[in-house]
């Protein structure tokens, strides 16, 4: 089968590639769509987050068919898979885990210790191609009424869902949202979803900001513009009561850091190329919390339900389709520079 197939830092190749062999437990779909995600990103332009050495759990390295986010529809079962059956349409939940480890049992298999943060596409065989094999608790079938797109989004979605999740937000607070790429916009779609009565994005892409806006933004900040913290307690009064942090650079931080209000919550989303420096008194001022969150678990089911039942419209963040022989030019070093794209979709 034709893959996009990596094999290190600015090393992808569209190449033909052999799929393995569906196993007892285990389950084959035609892929239908995959989106680009900045982890692909940063494996493709930094060489990172991808096994270079075998992993504890798939047994794999490089090199390996990329993409995560990805959904299609089944065209082969193993014997001992009897819920899910031939033409059914499916989202994949990447994260691989160990289902034994004290974190796993718990039901936070996205902390297994065995895995390490290990997903299909980075550490095993993804997406980016004309078909995948996973074992079953990967699969996730999607309602009628849910299209193959919005299935390809559900991923994405699920690391939004569970931030607003783990943040606590109630109705009727507000929220500011640091970075309007993808997730970012995506976690502007959740928290509106979850009742959020203000919301501020804030991005120095104006392309961004006017997506943002469309998707129902209250308000939209250019930090070189304006100082983002200044006008968000200029409008508010006191601060948000909750920030996300999905940019992953000191000056959004620093200023999510700065906009909420007294007994408020930053959560980290976003993965930090580099270590960023916090002033402990501006947090101990305020009784702030500050919270990371790690990926999904358990939330796969609430985000399909969500999208299936009208509360969440993804397929707005889809700004570009594009074919996987065009995934490098066209998706992966395109989305390096050019801010006006969020969600790129490939289809094999």
């Amino acid at each position: 089968m034709k893959a996009a197939v990596i094999y290190g830092k600015k090393d992808v190749r569209i190449e033909e590639f052999n799929l393995r062999t569906v196993g007892e437990h285990d389950v084959k779909i035609k892929v239908a769509w995959a989106g680009i995600c900045g982890s692909d990103l940063h494996a493709y332009h930094h060489g990172s987050a991808i096994a270079y050495e075998e992993h504890p759990l798939s047994g794999r390295k490089v090199p390996l068919v990329l993409g995560h986010e990805f959904s299609g529809t089944v065209s082969e079962v193993g014997a001992a898979v009897t819920d899910v059956k031939v033409g059914d349409h499916v989202a994949v939940e990447p994260v691989l885990y160990c289902g034994e480890c004290e974190t796993c049992k718990s039901g936070q298999y996205n902390l297994c210790e065995q895995s390490n943060v290990g997903f299909l596409g980075l550490v095993d065989d993804g997406g980016f191609a004309e078909y995948a094999v996973m074992d079953r608790k990967h699969v996730h079938i999607l309602p009628e009424g849910v299209s193959l797109e919005e299935g390809a989004l559900i991923e994405p979605t699920a690391v939004a869902f569970q931030a607003v999740k783990k943040s606590g937000l109630q109705v009727g607070q507000s929220v500011a949202i640091y970075g309007a790429g993808p997730i970012g916009l995506l976690t502007l779609l959740v928290a509106k979803a979850a009742g959020a009565a203000e919301i501020f994005v804030i991005d120095v892409s104006g392309e961004r900001l006017n997506m943002a806006k469309e998707l129902g933004a209250t308000y939209v900040i250019n930090p070189t513009e304006q100082n983002a913290s200044e006008e968000i307690l200029r409008i508010t009064g006191k601060g948000v009561e909750h920030a996300y942090e999905v940019a992953g650079v000191q000056p959004t931080f620093t200023s999510a850091m700065e906009s909420i209000t007294r007994g408020g919550t930053v959560t980290v989303v976003a993965g930090f190329a580099k270590n960023v420096e916090l002033d402990p008194m501006v947090g101990l001022s305020k009784e702030a919390n500050l919270t990371f969150t790690l990926a999904y678990a358990n939330v796969f089911p609430a985000v399909i339900k969500a999208i299936a039942e009208g509360k969440m419209d993804v397929k707005k963040v889809i700004t570009h389709r594009i074919s996987l022989d065009n995934i490098v030019e066209d998706g992966l070093e395109r989305l390096l520079d050019d801010k006006s794209q969020a969600k790129i979709l490939v289809h094999p």
